[in-house]
């Protein structure tokens, strides 16, 4: 779960110390993972089955961009593609887009295209696109959460900052500074003009975690804003 009070000092020490630990922990085989633009290894973690581009993945998958990853229900799967780390919860479908300036076999991506499932990302890409059903979302290196459904999106700004559109009404827009969860939002397929966009009260689901958020950026030798500050 996401805990409401950070103003806790039991609670700013344990997401220090996680930090810290996951970071020195995770850095030398991403560190090794990452050479220049080429990935040799991509999926940290799997629970269930997932598949890229059909075939089923592997702790030996490479995940690159153009490629569709896909989960099976209640699986999850962490990986990272360049620089950018994801964690994809279960009957999720995802495809990576490339970014324009990528050489063949580069791995910067240009953007996500969530057509279904729960989806945390970590990036410092400031010119990559989110899509699913219902919203557009452009992103200025940030992490984010979002839940894509056939009606409806949520998503929450973990930090960072965004603007959000909704895909059917040009309307219906809003630029997202958040700097811990501070304003969540579910974005809508169909409503009133100009009202697609709607503020969710602040934390209000269960489905990500500081905790998740941290590991996720330990993956590419980071650590979350949120964590420099406490």
């Amino acid at each position: 779960m996401i805990y409401s009070k950070t103003d806790n000092p039991s609670r700013r020490q344990f997401l220090q110390a996680l930090s810290a630990g996951l970071l020195w922990t995770l850095l030398p085989s991403s560190s090794n993972a990452l050479e220049g633009n080429v990935t040799t290894k991509s999926v940290f973690r799997m629970k269930g089955r997932a598949w890229v581009n059909g075939n089923l993945v592997n702790t030996n998958t490479i995940i690159r961009p153009n490629d569709i990853v896909k989960t099976s229900h209640g699986s999850e799967l962490v990986f990272v593609v360049g620089d950018h780390a994801m964690l994809l919860r279960g009957s999720g479908h995802l495809e990576i887009e490339p970014h324009q300036d990528n050489s063949v076999g580069g791995f910067l991506i240009g953007g996500l295209r969530l057509f279904a499932g729960k989806l945390l990302s970590v990036s410092r890409n400031k010119g990559m696109k989110i899509h699913t059903p219902s919203a557009t979302i452009g992103i200025r290196g940030t992490g984010v959460y979002l839940e894509a459904g056939p009606e409806r999106t949520y998503f929450c700004t973990c930090y960072g900052e965004v603007d959000v559109q909704a895909l059917n009404d040009p309307d219906s827009k809003e630029t997202v500074v958040s700097s811990h969860h501070d304003r969540p939002l579910y974005i809508y397929g169909k409503g009133q003009p100009g009202k697609l966009v709607q503020p969710l009260p602040r934390l209000t689901t269960p489905n990500h975690s500081d905790e998740e958020l941290i590991m996720a950026e330990a993956l590419v030798g980071r650590v979350p804003p949120f964590t420099e500050k406490l």
